[in-house]
């Protein structure tokens, strides 16, 4: 937890309503989103009890296992929430495409114009969506307990979106209880943050109201036990529509919370790079949707060392990015890189927009500028700063002077200003202009060389280890 997000929390106790932690929207939120709330029986692995879904709050869909235990009924359900969830995932793949330059102009790809978008209660939904993914992709057609065609391609889906879920900044798959998180910060414990119905309490209306929300139905993944031994095994033996009836009240709650969580999102403005992320979004299903109808084979069931290994990279850069994106956004977030000194504002009181630097082979446009800042400076001359301004511009650090009330930062800039001697208007920041400069960057990450699995040792997925002697050659040995 940052130092901000903590004094959040408290002012939040303190005032008995959240508090913003941020002025932006971080994430995209879809037109026409398909809200999935799963339910499974407590004490049962990933055992479906039911399902309500849907695109609209006014229409929700739901689907019961009268009894998860049994094999046929959970694949049928597993068929019926492929014939509500499929066609809705697929239907972006049939509709228009945009060109994208590649390599510097020089070539073109194509993207699908949108995507689909699922959001579940919690972070426990997307857990079990990516069990039951798991469970489904590989099952046969036909053989010995065949299933529906649709049951191994769902999988597929529900593989592909949990794998999407666990990429920072993504937003094909979205757990509200993150989502609210994000903006919002309550006066109860990150726990009791999991319950989405005390969560979306404690923002709208305050501690009272979480408190009597906590009393009321879980928004699953798994059921309470006291209400399956109670209410689940007398409805399940005796009155399956009576189940029905019970699963649909515990559930409806929490199917409007969900809707009324898109509405509170939908009102803050969204953040100026969210659209670059969903952009992201849109070639990652292209690629998927590409794959099922080139491929269609099923994800593997764990990756290789070097697949680990090449996954795990671009998690961690998408993760610095999406921290970086997130402070060039917002100045909620940006404060807490003020804090730690890896960001200060400051003004400008001297600026050489027309200096040329010709030490070099050639000469080069190097404008200088100084920034007054009452800020506590933490970088060294020779460190590189951007500004989100100009974040296509590196500030390196000439000097930095003490001052009496904080220090002038002497600044060299480099990039972002044109091709030609002389900065295109508006590029060089001018005197009195409030700037802000930090060791952050959005700057290209290329990735690390893997090597081909086939030249890695055994151990990682490689060829079978051989002894020597096998390789001896028979001539060199001793007559």
């Amino acid at each position: 937890m940052s130092t901000l997000v903590a004094l959040a929390r408290a002012q939040a106790l303190a005032a008995g309503r959240a508090q913003p932690i941020a002025t932006v929207r971080h994430l995209h939120v879809h037109d026409r989103p398909l809200v999935l709330i799963p339910f499974a029986m407590a004490g049962e692995a990933n055992a479906p009890l039911a399902a309500m879904l849907g695109t609209s709050e006014s229409e929700p869909r739901l689907l019961v296992v009268g009894q998860p235990r049994n094999r046929d009924e959970r694949f049928a359900f597993t068929a019926s929430l492929a014939e509500a969830v499929v066609p809705y995932l697929a239907s972006f793949g049939e509709g228009a495409t945009e060109a994208v330059p590649v390599d510097r102009g020089r070539d073109v790809r194509h993207r699908f114009v949108d995507a689909p978008q699922v959001w579940v209660p919690n972070p426990g939904g997307v857990d079990f969506l990516r069990l039951l993914g798991r469970s489904t992709r590989f099952r046969r057609t036909d053989g010995d307990h065949p299933v529906p065609p649709a049951v191994p391609l769902l999988g597929q889906w529900l593989t592909f979106l949990a794998a999407s879920a666990e990429v920072p900044g993504s937003a094909l798959l979205v757990n509200a209880v993150q989502a609210l998180g994000l903006h919002w910060a309550t006066g109860q414990s990150a726990a009791e943050d999991a319950h989405l119905g005390s969560l979306f309490a404690w923002i709208t209306s305050g501690p009272e109201a979480a408190r009597a929300a906590e009393q009321g139905p879980v928004a699953g993944p798994a059921t309470d036990p006291d209400f399956d031994n109670r209410v689940l095994a007398p409805l399940m033996s005796s009155a399956p529509a009576e189940l029905v009836a019970a699963l649909r009240d515990l559930l409806m709650p929490t199917w409007e919370r969900m809707w009324q969580s898109l509405a509170l999102l939908r009102a803050l403005p969204a953040g100026a790079r969210v659209g670059l992320r969903w952009d992201t979004d849109r070639d990652v299903y292209s690629a998927f949707v590409a794959h099922l109808e080139e491929d269609g084979t099923p994800q593997p069931r764990r990756d290789g060392a070097v697949a680990a290994a090449a996954r795990l990279q671009r998690l961690e850069n998408a993760a610095a990015r999406y921290a970086v994106q997130r402070a060039f956004d917002d100045p909620l977030v940006m404060a807490e890189h003020r804090l730690t000194g890896a960001a200060f504002g400051g003004v400008v009181s001297l600026a050489k927009a027309d200096r040329i630097d010709d030490t070099g082979k050639r000469p080069v446009l190097r404008p200088r500028i100084m920034v007054a800042t009452t800020e506590p400076v933490r970088v060294e001359p020779g460190a590189s700063l951007t500004s989100p301004a100009r974040p296509s511009q590196k500030a390196k650090v000439i000097s930095v002077t003490p001052t009496g009330s904080g220090s002038d930062v002497l600044l060299e800039l480099s990039g972002g200003m044109g091709r030609k001697l002389v900065a295109e208007p508006g590029s060089v920041p001018v005197i009195g202009e409030h700037l802000l400069l930090t060791t952050l960057s959005e700057a290209y990450r290329p990735g690390a060389a893997f090597p081909d699995p086939a030249d890695t040792p055994w151990t990682h997925g490689g060829p079978p280890a051989h002894s020597s002697a096998h390789h001896e050659d028979p001539a060199a040995a001793p007559g």
